[in-house]
């Protein structure tokens, strides 16, 4: 068996799926763009989002020269609401992608079960939601197709890497990833040494200054990254965009989803001690309602002001994400260019404005709960 088959047989066995269905993309942008393409979404077609994602995605839209109809979310979930995209749906609507955001699913059932009606199709995004479930079924398994991200701090990591779950038999038909060009010798060579440096080099006190130099050296192509410079600069498709998976990251994955499992109870645990540890403080938490639904892979907290927080959390040598920095996370600023007002989109705005995320995969995770005892006065 070679290296991809077993990646893809291992990916296969977790999601309760059959491999036939699966591909492997160099980012899990690229996954979103292949199943694009195989739903023949193109010139005037619209694909409802919410409006607090990655930039990459709509990105993935406009590629296709379709238009990205955003949708405000709920502060309880995350996600946007059943009903306002329900309220969102028009004659041109093609697609609606449920976001699993930091791993909790959407209200799958019922928004695959009103598209379905409707003749739509659903794409689940589960870049933060590998390995969680929606009502005891595995993220990815309620919509037309899925896509995954492998890339830094989501559920498993190959460094970079994108999967894809194509569930509807005419979009599998189209699927043609097959055309997609091998990624060169300098990028695979590039990742793999970027493997290295984070396994062995980055430690709590060196994150914050390490990501802040690894974004501004990825977004002037100086190193291969999550996103280059034109992703977050431009609409238009950069060069070399639709790639295949590489050797690189099958090895990588096989690895990695060996602790998967582990991995992810830690981060359910550690989630009751943080929603527990805020509720007493009276601070935003995560419902325990949710948790049975929720994978975990970041925590969110909101905070008063973040840059004081992140500076805080640096002197005590702890790791803070900052997903979402902005309503398209990393861009700050004209949003417009990728279709966005937001003005329009009150609460992802001041959820932007306001979040920082923790590791739920830690093992210090009561540094974490002290941390947030002692600071509770910056928090919301």
């Amino acid at each position: 068996m070679n290296a991809e088959q077993k990646y893809l047989d291992e990916i296969a066995l977790r999601l309760g799926a059959e491999s036939e269905g699966l591909f492997l993309t160099w980012k899990g942008r690229v996954a979103l763009y292949a199943i694009l393409e195989a739903m023949e979404i193109g010139e005037g077609d619209e694909v409802i989002l919410p409006a607090f994602t990655c930039v990459v995605v709509p990105n993935a839209i406009l590629y296709r020269g379709a238009i990205p109809i955003y949708v405000d979310i709920e502060k309880e979930t995350l996600n946007a609401s059943y009903e306002s995209i329900v309220a969102s749906v028009s004659e041109n609507t093609k697609a609606i992608i449920c976001q699993n955001t930091f791993g909790l699913s959407s209200d799958l059932d019922r928004i695959a079960d009103f598209a379905r009606k409707k003749g739509i199709y659903t794409i689940e995004d589960c870049t933060h939601g590998f390995g969680g479930t929606f009502h005891g079924e595995p993220n990815g398994s309620f919509c037309d197709a899925a896509f995954y991200s492998t890339q830094w701090n989501k559920p498993f990591s190959t460094g970079i890497g994108g999967i894809g779950w194509v569930r509807n038999d005419d979009v599998q038909k189209r699927l043609n990833v097959s055309s997609y060009a091998d990624p060169s010798w300098k990028s695979r060579t590039s990742l793999s040494l970027l493997l290295f440096v984070r396994k062995n080099m980055l430690r709590g006190w060196n994150y914050w200054p390490a990501v802040k130099l690894y974004r501004w050296l990825s977004k002037n192509n100086l190193v291969l990254g999550s996103s280059s410079g034109s992703e977050i600069s431009d609409v238009q498709k950069p060069n070399g965009y639709e790639l295949r998976s590489s050797q690189v990251q099958y090895k990588a994955g096989v690895k990695a989803l060996e602790g998967l499992e582990a991995v992810l109870k830690r981060r359910k645990q550690n989630a009751m001690l943080l929603t527990r540890a805020l509720a007493d403080l009276g601070k935003y938490h995560v419902s325990e309602e949710l948790h049975a639904d929720h994978a975990f892979l970041k925590y969110p907290i909101l905070v008063k002001d973040k840059s004081k927080i992140e500076s805080l959390a640096v002197q005590n040598r702890l790791e803070l994400g900052d997903w979402f920095n902005s309503q398209l996370h990393p861009v700050q600023s004209d949003l417009i260019r990728w279709g966005l007002n937001v003005e329009m989109y009150p609460i992802s705005k001041h959820i932007a404005t306001h979040i920082l995320n923790i590791p739920c995969d830690t093992v210090n995770v009561d540094r974490y709960v002290r941390f947030l005892e002692q600071f509770n006065e910056e928090l919301i």
